[in-house]
């Protein structure tokens, strides 16, 4: 009992770290505004580059959202069909509907040395020059994202008005059904708090990172870096093309709610999938890292639940109470983003919950990378690199 009351105030010493001195990531509140957009021009041409294997359920929707978009500028939509198999192409096409701005490519073999989603932005990147000469931004897409009507517009003004290389959308998840509920919002907390919007915001911190569903790159900034190229092996590729770009200059990274992702993920397997792919990856792979990690999550979200409980069993009040103060912390951090997603407040004290069904997934990870499985995605396995390296 001692030992857990230790790691219960441990715990609430953490959390208040975390609420005062992490950047504020748990406030949300990093937005792309509605207000966005107003400026008068000139418009800059871009090119939308969306890679899509076996996305035929999304990618019609994805692609209409893109035509329709009401950006005054020219807009050229380049699907790159990644070797699917459930008739992709054919609903790109058809959603296109002889748009003479949309353009349909048919991806090459993977080569080695390349992640399967980055080959296929690459072509289409590699595509751009002739398909819109002019254009200034590249809109680096997932085939699963309906973009709001006013997005680009809004993304491009951002771009614009800070001068920055980078600016992306953690655009909102879909989160219908219980493991969505139990497991989105946490994703999204856990994804800010790993990198703080705040201080990707900022050119005086290092920390960058991107949301890969929605990224509008300076195609000048891309080129000078080396192109898509340069992180070809990375798994991490939104975080890993971040990193590259400011370097050199300055990224934005927000929330918003009016983009959302149709991605489904009504079981427990599939989120566990997704996770287990990057998650040992952006540990570097390391097994120190790793215990590391598990013992953080432990004290910072199992112990505060467990001391309550058991505190309460054994009629230790002090050890009661600062695993609710500490639960009552996390709670209160988490809040934000459960609202984000328009759930009710009994969702934020579930946390804990969702924290552990993480940390599994991450075991997980490791295991499949320890068995040379490697991450698994759209039916490749990849053995995944060291980020810092390559």
């Amino acid at each position: 009992m001692t030992v857990l009351a230790g790691l219960a105030s441990a715990s609430l010493l953490v959390w208040l770290w975390l609420l005062f001195l992490r950047g504020g990531f748990w406030r949300a509140d990093q937005r792309l505004a509605d207000g966005e957009g107003g400026g008068q021009g000139p418009w800059p041409s871009v090119a939308a580059v969306v890679p899509a294997r076996d996305e035929a359920e999304t990618i019609g929707a994805t692609v209409s959202s893109l035509l329709s978009q009401d950006y005054p500028g020219p807009l050229t939509v380049i699907v790159i069909d990644d070797n699917s198999v459930d008739g992709t192409a054919k609903q790109a096409a058809r959603a296109a509907n002889g748009d003479p701005r949309f353009h349909l490519l048919s991806g090459r073999p993977l080569p080695a040395g390349w992640t399967g989603k980055l080959w296929a932005v690459a072509q289409g990147v590699d595509l751009a020059p002739s398909a819109a000469p002019d254009a200034e931004f590249l809109l680096l897409t997932d085939a699963d994202i309906v973009h709001d009507g006013g997005n680009l517009r809004r993304l491009v003004d951002k771009a614009a008005d800070d001068k920055l290389d980078l600016v992306s959308l953690m655009v909102r998840l879909r989160c219908e059904s219980f493991w969505e509920r139990l497991l989105v919002p946490a994703f999204v907390f856990f994804f800010q708090k790993l990198f703080p919007f705040t201080w990707v915001n900022s050119a005086q911190k290092p920390t960058a990172a991107a949301a890969g569903g929605c990224m509008l790159v300076r195609r000048a900034a891309l080129d000078a870096a080396g192109g898509i190229a340069s992180i070809r092996d990375r798994l991490i590729d939104d975080c890993a093309l971040a990193a590259l770009l400011k370097r050199r200059g300055r990224i934005w990274l927000g929330l918003v709610t009016n983009t959302i992702s149709l991605r489904r993920y009504d079981e427990l397997s599939g989120i566990a999938r997704m996770v287990a792919r990057t998650a040992f990856e952006q540990l570097g792979n390391s097994p120190m890292l790793l215990v590391g990690t598990l013992a953080g999550m432990v004290v910072l979200y199992a112990v505060p639940p467990v001391a309550v409980f058991l505190g309460l069993i054994a009629g230790d009040l002090e050890m009661a109470a600062l695993g609710g103060l500490a639960w009552a912390a996390m709670t209160f951090a988490y809040w934000p983003t459960v609202r984000l997603y328009g759930l009710s407040p009994p969702w934020a004290a579930v946390l804990p919950l969702a924290a552990v069904l993480y940390t599994a997934f991450t075991v997980e990870s490791a295991r499949r990378t320890w068995r040379g499985e490697g991450g698994a995605w759209k039916g490749r396995s990849y053995r995944g690199s060291v980020p810092g390296k390559g």
